[in-house]
């Protein structure tokens, strides 16, 4: 889970040199994404071929925290990509349990089908808006970095004290949350608020990842009430 970041206060691009900057990273940003994505799939995959387990809470957040933290660092060097593949390789290995598990409950095959074709719908069309409309929705900022907090927050609640309905909200509000996610990044990319197509490609990455888990999350349960 992602909170938009805290950055300097920077003189907006203007004209040409503004236009082809945020062009170029645009398009590196989407370049990096589809093959992080492809990655992280690979690894999914390999982790449900294999049955390999969860690595738990713990080992998750750890890890997740501890890659993310490292790629922030290393955004500006060459070792920035070897980071954001390890992160995204990482988040792909612990999503394999989960698709497995959803793989064997009833109409399991259908529910991440579903799940997975309404990530790509929903991420097409709000890139696509961003895109085209070329509205600002920096305004989103500071809402998103508070929901997100307080969503993550309740998760984690919702795990511990083990309470259904309170997770079935967290992830109703992660749909909403990352599809604002997308929306922010992307406008912040084509008005010159982000010029570090790695920081970029964590950032919707990450959106994508907890996007296509709620919706799993919440279809699975539809599905099992069925």
């Amino acid at each position: 889970m992602n909170t938009p970041r805290t950055q300097a206060i920077a003189l907006p691009q203007h004209g040409a040199e503004g236009i082809l900057s945020s062009n170029k990273v645009i398009r590196n940003t989407y370049m990096l994404l589809s093959m992080t994505l492809l990655f992280a799939a690979v690894t999914a995959a390999t982790a449900v071929a294999l049955k390999l387990p969860h690595p738990g809470l713990i080992i998750t957040l750890v890890g997740y925290f501890g890659l993310l933290f490292a790629t922030y660092k290393l955004q500006n060097s060459g070792w920035a990509l070897l980071s954001v593949f390890a992160l995204t390789g990482f988040m792909g290995y612990t999503l394999g349990p989960i698709v497995s598990h959803y793989l064997g409950l009833p109409n399991g095959g259908q529910t991440v089908m579903m799940a997975m074709a309404g990530t790509a719908a929903i991420f097409l069309g709000l890139s696509g808006y961003a895109l085209t409309t070329r509205k600002d929705f920096s305004f989103m900022g500071g809402f998103l970095m508070v929901g997100i907090l307080l969503a993550f927050l309740a998760g984690l609640v919702a795990i511990f004290f083990e309470i259904p309905a309170l997770s079935l909200t967290v992830s109703a509000a992660f749909v909403l949350l990352m599809s604002g996610l997308i929306l922010y990044e992307t406008s912040n990319i084509i008005h010159g608020g982000e010029t570090n197509y790695v920081m970029a490609t964590v950032t919707l990455f990450v959106s994508i990842f907890n996007l296509f888990t709620s919706l799993l999350h919440l279809l699975g349960f539809m599905n099992s009430n069925e």
